[in-house]
């Protein structure tokens, strides 16, 4: 299942979440806020999502994902809201009989979130100014704006 939070996510749970007698592989990703971006020393981050959307086009990710790799067990969660340096923001984890099915649908799911879910976010950089970034829509890579 995949879940918009904002409170931080619990991977251990998550992970406890995909066990499954059948599986014989579970891998997982998680992303993290980093501290620069593009040569900016970046200081926090917001993540703001319209849940309703966002959320069926991450069943919409995961469904695919069990139909393209034949997966046991999908979760996704992606933090919105104020993050700082260090925080998880996404969570990605997959249970699957074999460890080829489940890489390859836990790299189909990050890369598909990045793309089509409508998540924004906000960097705030050491100098006080902030940007927001990737917000374009799919196929647009227009540069984010900066605000001082």
């Amino acid at each position: 299942m995949f879940k918009i939070v904002h409170d931080p996510i619990d991977a251990e749970a998550l992970k406890q979440a995909l066990a499954d007698s059948r599986a014989g592989a579970c891998v997982t990703f998680e992303g993290w806020v980093r501290n620069h971006n593009e040569g900016q020393p970046v200081e926090a981050l917001d993540y703001e999502a319209y849940a309703e959307l966002a959320e069926a086009e991450g069943a919409r990710i995961l469904a695919e994902a069990r139909d393209k790799f034949a997966v046991l067990t999908v979760v996704c969660r992606h933090r919105v809201g104020a993050l700082r340096v260090g925080d998880l923001a996404v969570w990605v984890g997959v249970g699957a009989a074999h460890r080829d099915a489940a890489f390859g649908a836990c790299r189909y799911i990050i890369d598909e979130v990045k793309a089509r879910v409508p998540v924004w976010k906000k960097e705030h950089y050491i100098d006080g100014a902030s940007a927001w970034i990737n917000c374009a829509t799919r196929g647009d890579h227009a540069a984010a704006s900066k605000n001082p």
